[in-house]
């Protein structure tokens, strides 16, 4: 008992420096916390005031975060009497293996800063991403990964490093898309009336550019139809809305001037074993 007392007269005051010390560390980390978020949303006001792409104010904004929280740990650990040169000598020992393990994520930051440099994409741009076939809306650039926005609002989330290495298709890049529609009649069908029909629709429709060229064609005579096909061009926020209207329109118009879009099908002869001997016989 004498030697438990003797212990806590002499570490008491030590362990309640420490304790001190801790507790203080976390009041210092979250209040410097919330200075650096108010930090960040500054920026983040700042450069859009300045004109700054979306996507190179999410990926500076997040360069910066992380910046601003390492410095953050840094001076909270010299605080426990950890030295600088202490703590710059194991980053450094710590950097080449954790420059190992993190291959991946390297590449995925310098996949980063290719898309900031090279704008393959922005921030609201629709892309589609070939190697798996991912797309959606742009919803932002980070350090790391890039977040799209499916039209069915699922969010995907792809390293950077994979945008860097395969082909992205950027569906919006242009302000106008060639709308290009193919349909088949059958051979029965009078083609002239299709594609008057055809034609007729495509002027009347609103969205269809009428100062950009409109195309009318025999696209292919096919085993069991003729493909008529048709090109126009629309402004790309409406790509979808039209197609999807001018298919409805075109079944409808066919199905009331009576020209028939076939299924597909195959003339099939079968000759008989008789009728193969009564051929041979003749011979």
């Amino acid at each position: 008992m004498n030697i438990l007392l003797q212990w806590m007269d002499k570490h008491l005051p030590e362990v309640g420096s420490f304790c001190l010390k801790v507790v203080l560390t976390i009041v210092v980390y979250l209040i410097a916390s919330k200075i650096i978020k108010w930090i960040c949303k500054i920026f983040r006001k700042s450069m859009n005031k300045a004109g700054l792409a979306p996507e190179a104010i999410s990926f500076l904004n997040s360069a910066i975060k992380a910046g601003l929280y390492a410095v953050l740990i840094f001076q909270l650990a010299t605080q426990f009497g950890v030295k600088e040169s202490s703590v710059a000598a194991l980053l450094a020992s710590a950097g080449v293996g954790i420059g190992l393990a993190m291959q991946g994520g390297l590449s995925n930051l310098a996949g980063g800063v290719i898309l900031l440099l090279l704008k393959p994409f922005g921030v609201g741009d629709y892309i589609i991403e070939s190697s798996a076939n991912n797309e959606g809306t742009v919803q932002k650039i980070e350090l790391f990964y890039t977040t799209l926005m499916t039209v069915d609002n699922r969010r995907i989330v792809i390293p950077n490093a994979t945008l860097t290495n395969n082909i992205i298709t950027n569906v919006t890049a242009m302000d106008e898309r060639k709308l290009d529609l193919r349909v088949d009649i059958s051979y029965d069908s009078d083609m002239k009336k299709a594609k008057e029909i055809i034609s007729s629709l495509l002027q009347e429709d609103a969205d269809i550019m009428k100062d950009r060229e409109i195309q009318v064609f025999v696209d292919a005579l096919c085993d069991s139809s003729v493909r008529i096909g048709c090109r126009s061009w629309v402004k790309t926020e409406s790509y979808w809305p039209t197609r999807w209207r001018l298919n409805e329109e075109i079944k409808l118009a066919f199905d009331e001037a009576g020209i028939v879009i076939p299924y597909p099908q195959m003339d099939v002869h079968i000759q008989t074993h008789s009728q193969d001997t009564e051929r041979k016989q003749k011979k």
